[in-house]
């Protein structure tokens, strides 16, 4: 393996923690929403990460992708407040499915990951460089 192909690796795991980071913030941002029935609550998403593979055979050839993005499915939060000007006719409002610590710890780890790609880069371009060096 190449280092070009490692600085391609920590590309695409960088470009999958980004979009990590933007759901975990949309997450957060609705984390406080209400609405008046299930089917127009927010809903948790997450992204799915794939091994990027080699089109022919199969293999891997290194780096991520997002597969999808897809909703969380733990069931939303039911809250009886029949003074709420949502509720609906049996008094209820609907809170989203989002669960402010979890969103919290998967920032830190997108956030980390993210950093450790960083690093994987200097290191490959330092290692560049001085193989570059080499031949002076």
């Amino acid at each position: 393996m190449s280092l070009f192909n490692i600085l391609d690796i920590s590309a695409t795991g960088m470009h999958v923690q980004t979009i990590r980071l933007n759901t975990v913030a949309s997450n957060l941002a609705n984390a406080d929403s209400i609405s008046s029935n299930a089917d127009e609550t927010y809903r948790a998403k997450k992204p799915v990460f794939q091994t990027i593979l080699d089109e022919t055979t199969g293999e891997p050839v290194g780096g991520v992708r997002i597969k999808e993005i897809v909703e969380s499915q733990a069931p939303l939060k039911m809250e009886y407040n029949p003074n709420h000007p949502m509720a609906n006719e049996e008094g209820y409002i609907f809170r989203p499915n989002v669960n402010v610590v979890e969103e919290m710890a998967d920032m830190l780890s997108a956030s980390r990951t993210y950093q450790t790609n960083v690093e994987v880069m200097n290191t490959s371009k330092q290692l560049l460089l001085r193989t570059i060096q080499l031949g002076k």
